[in-house]
């Protein structure tokens, strides 16, 4: 049994359960959600790193662990883009959400040319996916039209900065890819 697949594999099922949890109305249900999806982003780490101690790494886990990530992280900004409604908050949705696409055929095609370590996830980006963990767990777990308060004001400013290192970090790919390029 390979372990961090499961883990990833249970990430992708725990989607749908953060919509349902949501939307669903009783009292704490976003407090739950924040929980489901806390949930999800310790089993990110931790499927990385029983994969690496374990011995367990498989084309398939390395394959589908960025996809369950970013369909978790899409769809949690989606609820949110939704539930608070707000221009920054949409953009920096816009702008994580736009990244990630951009990377992951950068990423692709990389491959396709053999150079996918030339894209390789860097220290900007593990920055920016714990600012991004962090403001997406409190922003799930308060509710805008009760909770205006300093957290969420927190949570917005982590978010924002999330945003701007995920440009920064899509720079870096971009000019990793370039120099590929420029080497063909």
């Amino acid at each position: 049994m390979n372990i961090p697949n499961t883990l990833t594999l249970m990430r992708i099922f725990l989607i749908p359960v953060l919509v349902v949890v949501f939307y669903l109305p009783f009292q704490h249900h976003l407090l739950v959600a924040a929980a489901v999806f806390s949930v999800a982003a310790v089993t990110d780490w931790l499927d990385g790193y029983l994969a690496r101690r374990l011995g367990q790494m498989t084309k398939f886990g390395a394959f589908l662990d960025p996809v369950a990530d970013k369909l978790m992280v899409a769809v949690a900004l989606v609820l949110l883009v939704e539930r608070h409604n707000t221009i920054l908050l949409t953009l920096a949705a816009s702008v994580i959400i736009g990244r990630e696409i951009v990377v992951s055929a950068l990423r692709e095609w990389m491959a396709e040319l053999g150079q996918r370590t030339s894209v390789a996830v860097s220290y900007i980006g593990k920055v920016k996916t714990a600012f991004q963990m962090i403001a997406i767990i409190g922003l799930l777990a308060i509710d805008p039209t009760v909770h205006g308060n300093a957290l969420q004001a927190l949570c917005y400013f982590m978010l924002y900065a999330a945003a701007v290192l995920t440009l920064w970090s899509m720079v870096i790919y971009l000019r990793a890819a370039a120099e590929v390029m420029r080497g063909q």
